[in-house]
């Protein structure tokens, strides 16, 4: 296999903090400094949600624009995409970032369990997230946690609430969601291939699942997400010392398997974004 491998960091999230791992970058100078790290070593997209000093999540667009402005200057080409997560707000104000207009952002189009609460996305705000992602240029990368949620993406792009091919992430081992099920994980595949035929994909496994979906995703032809947001650790005893580490380990993976590591100029081709200005 030769097809070039897109390796996506999550750099923070909104879960761990210094407290699971000291890596864990919180403010705005740690997060670009983080991304270039993972940057150099591998990664072409930067997932990226923003904190408070006090690390809780934020929906701040000012820390959003500083983080963006950070990742553009110190990673020429890098494909910038921003978190409209719940964790960081409600209503529409998870899409308060959009008008910043970066290359994508993540867009989960149902609800779920999570660990302690329910994952809400209710289908008017669903809509107009997606809305404004297509007023600004912004292509989605659709978070699915379940299967529904694949279905519901090709539903969106027939109907045009989606411009362009969907990219979607399979995200598996979320606490109450779905586990990472390597039988369930090779029928997302063949419905994405069924339903979309071409369509790049990608997957995200969480906490110890992370190096487990690396493997599956990539020997399958599809990119991998990694990073101190999903894991905070490299193996059951040892914590990750830095994103880079992270990114370091998927492109080991993608050696393994002969799948070269996408440049971001490569990455945005594969995804169909707009080459840097």
């Amino acid at each position: 296999m030769s097809d070039p491998c897109i390796i996506c960091v999550a750099i923070t999230g909104s879960v761990p903090t210094k407290r699971d791992n000291p890596a864990v970058p919180v403010s705005i100078s740690e997060q670009v400094e983080s991304t270039h790290e993972a940057f150099e070593a591998g990664a072409s997209i930067c997932h990226a949600h923003v904190r408070n000093e006090d690390q809780t999540p934020s929906s701040d667009p000012e820390k959003f624009a500083r983080l963006k402005e950070g990742v553009e200057k110190h990673c020429p080409g890098m494909i910038v995409q921003l978190s409209t997560g719940g964790r960081s707000g409600a209503g529409k104000e998870r899409g308060g970032m959009l008008p910043l207009r970066p290359d994508m952002a993540s867009l989960s189009v149902g609800s779920n369990n999570f660990p302690t609460r329910v994952y809400e996305n209710p289908p008017d705000l669903v809509a107009w997230l997606a809305s404004e992602m297509r007023a600004h240029d912004i292509k989605p990368e659709i978070e699915a946690f379940d299967l529904s949620h694949i279905l519901r993406a090709v539903a969106m792009f027939e109907a045009g609430e989606i411009a362009d091919t969907p990219y979607i992430q399979f995200v598996m081992g979320v606490k109450n969601a779905m586990p990472a099920d390597r039988h369930v994980f090779d029928f997302y595949v063949q419905t994405v291939n069924r339903l979309l035929p071409g369509a790049p994909w990608c997957a995200a496994g969480i906490g110890a699942n992370q190096i487990v979906l690396n493997e599956w995703s990539i020997a399958a032809g599809g990119h991998a997400r990694t990073g101190l947001e999903d894991n905070v650790r490299m193996d059951r005893d040892t914590l990750a010392p830095s994103n880079a580490a992270l990114v370091q380990r998927t492109v080991g993976v993608c050696e393994k398997y002969n799948r070269p590591v996408a440049t971001p100029q490569q990455a945005r081709a594969i995804l169909g974004l707009r080459p840097v200005a």
